[in-house]
């Protein structure tokens, strides 16, 4: 709970989701998307850095660093946890807030209010999606736009800045097949380019879904980890282009507004690419969907058997030597 609350409370990155599933699946730890949406809303947002804020991250250190934002959120952390310095968070915690209230906040004044992580779920991401709200365009987070659908990224950079694309400001876009098994390995492609006619008319933001995931520094009301993705048979790879579909992150839903009967009767185009001999085939096989953490299944659960550990093993050998 702490890593994930100090997370929310300096605008972090969505990759941190998917590190810390993976973690609590190898610790054996059960943490699902619903403790982060849980703790997004009662977290509000307390740095003032880009690309939710003004600043850079070099001015957080120069106001306190994250012990400072750690203290301004300390109502909101379990202080009398033990941390690798063999103290407790509260132990560890400056004496005074910082002084640079134009930085880092009090918990009376935030920079933003809560939930600026949302959970989305629905047809189109039966088992999750999330969008970084604090670095989206407030306007767009409920919003409901015919789809633009690029089957990769190779088409969508073919395709993206050609003229005739029918594409509005009030589009959806959508990428597939750019998660964990369909790029494969999840590149950060989530951020898809505003096309360049709508550069051109102004636009600088808009509602863009996809399975990948995006950097900590982008900007802009990007739908990233949809699970299951496209290549692993989830409603990703049914929509077409035209389809209209409904964000609400407010409410946490995101859907296809496309009878289930039609859905029924549609096909996924296959990846363009398949992985089929060495590690890539083995990844591909065994990854785990971002809903998950991208781990490899079979290193979901501590061992039972410790001593087969490969640190333990090493230990062995260092004394046989």
């Amino acid at each position: 709970d702490n890593a994930i609350t100090l997370m929310l409370a300096v605008g972090g990155s969505t990759n941190a989701i998917v590190h810390l599933l993976a973690i609590a699946g190898r610790a054996g730890v059960p943490l699902t998307l619903d403790r982060f949406h849980e703790l997004s809303a009662r977290t509000p947002l307390m740095v003032n850095v880009r690309p939710a804020g003004e600043h850079l991250v070099e001015q957080v250190f120069h106001a306190g660093g994250i012990p400072a934002v750690m203290k301004s959120i300390e109502t909101l952390l379990h202080t009398d946890a033990l941390t690798v310095s063999g103290k407790t968070v509260a132990d560890n915690l400056p004496s005074g807030i910082s002084t640079a209230a134009d930085v880092i906040a009090t918990i009376d004044a935030p920079f933003q209010p809560p939930q600026g992580l949302a959970v989305v779920r629905g047809n189109l991401a039966p088992t999750g999606a999330v969008i970084k709200c604090s670095a989206a365009t407030p306007a767009l987070l409920v919003h409901q736009g015919p789809a633009v659908v690029f089957d990769d990224m190779r088409d969508m950079m073919a395709r993206f800045d050609d003229p005739d694309l029918d594409v509005t400001a009030d589009s959806v876009l959508v990428l597939r097949n750019a998660g964990p098994r369909g790029a494969p390995g999840m590149p950060e492609w989530g951020q898809l380019p505003i096309p360049s006619k709508l550069l051109r008319q102004g636009v600088t933001d808009m509602v863009r879904i996809s399975d990948a995931r995006m950097s900590g520094t982008a900007y802009g009301t990007c739908v990233l980890h949809v699970s299951p993705e496209s290549a692993a048979g989830g409603p990703l790879g049914l929509v077409r282009d035209g389809d209209i579909i409904a964000l609400n992150a407010h409410a946490g839903t995101l859907d296809l507004l496309v009878p289930d009967d039609e859905l029924a009767t549609r096909q996924a185009p296959p990846p363009r690419h398949r992985q089929r001999r060495g590690y890539a085939a083995m990844y591909v096989d065994r990854v785990l969907q971002a809903d998950r953490g991208c781990d490899f299944d079979f290193l979901v659960g501590r061992s039972e058997q410790p001593e087969n550990e490969p640190d333990a093993i090493f230990d062995g050998w260092v004394g046989g030597w």
